[in-house]
């Protein structure tokens, strides 16, 4: 069975905590879009770990990792972090790099860090991994695919091609120093040296997979409002976010997919600029933000203090229904347990009327959230193993929001480690 696991949200849910619960019964993981732009964080029995770049299975010896077609690759970031788990006693897991899937080139970092100076208060909050320019390059066919660091004639002609483009801005626009095709080559040559042991045809791997009836996890990166298509754009991401392009990241037939897992938060959290209705300041979101995930809300990648918000209750129905959801995952509930009341936003006013339909960007920001309170149930819920025993005040906070959001909820997460979770009947 093929399951993806993708966020509702603006990323951040705790998608890495739900897949290395469920790697436990799975064969292959696939990390299947985005890049080292965002982190998983994992706490597990050899410590904790933010991933970037592997999928977070990676800890199981009976599981293959694999890097999808669809992953924007940055070799050395890879490289670092599987010497990076192994050094701390993770046994070397078993990885497979697609041989379609595209590099970052050491100028697409370069390019992103540029352009955010250039736009100074305008710019996007990227996390400055070179993401924008690597899939602008893949869509303007000027991109690197690693198989071509095999083929040295034909990459030192692409690589001349290329740079004549790159030049021009760096000379231009960015009034920055020209890039040289020879010690862009070299690096191109230790990138090969880096990769070439884990590279593959990873879609016919997947394919045979598949015939064979092997548990396959598709892991997705950020989540459904960073979506390029169906998200706050322009404050989204470069790569689609969505389950539905599992199959195309992956190279696997899309009716394949038979479980969505999507993954929500208790609370709201994001890192980087958009419109974030539900948001809150002060106190009152610094003390959630100390107390939340496993040692704060910073961000895995950057170290950003997130941006804190209460549920919401718009976004997340929207966030799963374009995921296409199975079942719901309810993450870092446990956190909420010092709240006498907990507001809920249950829709949003714009101009004067309340909808609970996700709206376009620019209806967005004019949105006003109107909230719900709920009480809260004044304890700490971590250790609780069965649905039942939870306190009736928080189950009634689950089945509120089920009943706005109109999904399953069957697996919840009342805890940073991999054995804190309830499985809902």
């Amino acid at each position: 069975m093929v399951k993806a696991i993708v966020g509702a949200n603006w990323g951040d849910e705790g998608k890495g905590k739900i897949t290395d619960t469920l790697a436990k019964e799975s064969d292959i993981i696939v990390r299947f879009q985005g890049g080292a732009n965002a982190g998983h964080t994992i706490v597990n029995d050899y410590g904790k770990f933010a991933l970037h770049t592997l999928p977070s299975g990676v800890f199981y010896g009976h599981t293959t990792s694999i890097i999808g077609n669809g992953v924007a690759l940055d070799i050395p970031k890879l490289i670092h972090e599987i010497d990076e788990i192994v050094s701390k006693g993770v046994p070397k897991p078993k990885i497979l790099v697609s041989d379609r899937a595209q590099i970052v080139m050491p100028y697409h970092i370069l390019f992103d860090t540029y352009e955010e100076a250039r736009l100074a208060g305008k710019s996007f909050g990227s996390t400055k991994s070179g993401i924008a320019p690597f899939y602008s390059d893949k869509y303007a066919k000027i991109g690197f695919q690693v198989n071509e660091l095999f083929d040295e004639k034909n990459l030192k002609e692409k690589l001349e091609r290329v740079l004549v483009q790159k030049n021009v801005l760096l000379e231009h626009l960015y009034h920055q120093p020209v890039l040289k095709a020879e010690e862009l080559f070299d690096t191109m040559m230790e990138y090969r040296e880096m990769i070439a042991p884990y590279v593959c045809d990873t879609s016919a791997y997947l394919y045979q997979a598949v015939k064979e009836g092997k548990n396959i996890l598709l892991e997705g990166q950020l989540g459904s409002l960073k979506d390029p298509d169906h998200g706050i754009y322009p404050m989204v991401t470069s790569s689609s976010t969505l389950a539905g392009y599992g199959a195309i990241g992956a190279g696997i037939p899309p009716y394949e997919i038979q479980k969505v897992i999507t993954v929500c938060k208790a609370y709201s959290s994001a890192v980087g600029a958009g419109a974030f209705v539900s948001e809150i300041f002060g106190e009152e979101a610094d003390e959630l933000r100390r107390r939340g995930g496993d040692g704060g809300e910073y961000g895995a990648t950057t170290g950003r203090p997130r941006r804190m918000g209460w549920f919401d209750c718009v976004a997340s129905k929207y966030g799963c229904r374009i995921q296409g959801t199975t079942d719901v995952a309810f993450t870092v509930l446990d956190v909420l347990g010092y709240l006498d009341e907990i507001p809920v936003c249950t829709g949003y006013e714009i101009d004067g009327t309340v909808t609970t339909e996700f709206p376009t960007t620019g209806l967005l920001e004019k949105a006003k959230p109107v909230l719900e309170v709920l009480p809260g149930w004044k304890c700490d819920i971590r250790g609780i193993k069965a649905y039942e025993e939870l306190p009736e005040n928080c189950r009634n906070y689950i089945e509120f929001i089920e009943e706005r959001i109109g999904f399953p909820i069957t697996i919840i997460s009342n805890g940073p480690s991999r054995d804190d979770i309830i499985h809902v009947k």
